[in-house]
């Protein structure tokens, strides 16, 4: 668990936009029953340091295997939605709405995104009330993409973009 308790330390970049106030359990328990599903011990330890927002530049890729959309090498992971209803702020709790809006397969909670391209808790296989897996899904071109088996190893998979890739040193999609 050491892995992870480097990553939880350091998983925060700067700036307040898209942070929600703090997490509680009463907040835990509201988001489960809304979403339908039981959100993983790793992400709840992680967003119990900061309830979303951006993400330090240490750790806004996770590596892939095969191309896609965004890069040769890589997915971009440069905020996650915390939980939580502040004023003009996509939340976890947006995931019902989203997932509606781009056509995405259910059940879902969706951790980050723009829209065309999302990084999500993937419940198909487990069922709602187990660890799910984390899936990139590019709705522009109806893909899906298998990232890790669990929250857990997919922040712990999490690297710096430049490390990737050293002409996309601020983490924007490359110019096609």
């Amino acid at each position: 668990m050491a892995r992870f308790d480097a990553v939880k330390a350091t998983f925060w970049g700067e700036g307040r936009y898209g942070v929600q106030p703090s997490l509680t359990d009463v907040v835990v328990q509201d988001a489960e029953l809304r979403l339908g599903v039981r959100l993983p011990g790793s992400l709840l330890e992680i967003l119990r340091v900061r309830n979303g927002g951006a993400v330090a530049e240490l750790c806004n890729a996770f590596p892939t295997d095969v191309p896609t959309s965004w890069s040769g090498n890589h997915v971009p992971f440069d905020d996650m939605m915390g939980i939580g209803r502040r004023d003009g702020q996509l939340s976890l709790l947006d995931t019902a709405y989203l997932v509606e809006e781009w056509g995405l397969p259910s059940p879902l909670v969706l951790l980050s995104g723009d829209g065309h391209c999302w990084i999500a808790l993937d419940y198909r296989e487990c069922g709602r009330y187990e660890d799910p897996s984390v899936t990139w899904f590019d709705v522009d071109d109806g893909t899906e993409l298998p990232l890790a088996a669990d929250f857990q190893a997919f922040a712990e998979g999490l690297v710096a973009a430049t490390s990737l890739d050293p002409d996309a040193s601020d983490g924007n999609r490359p110019a096609s």
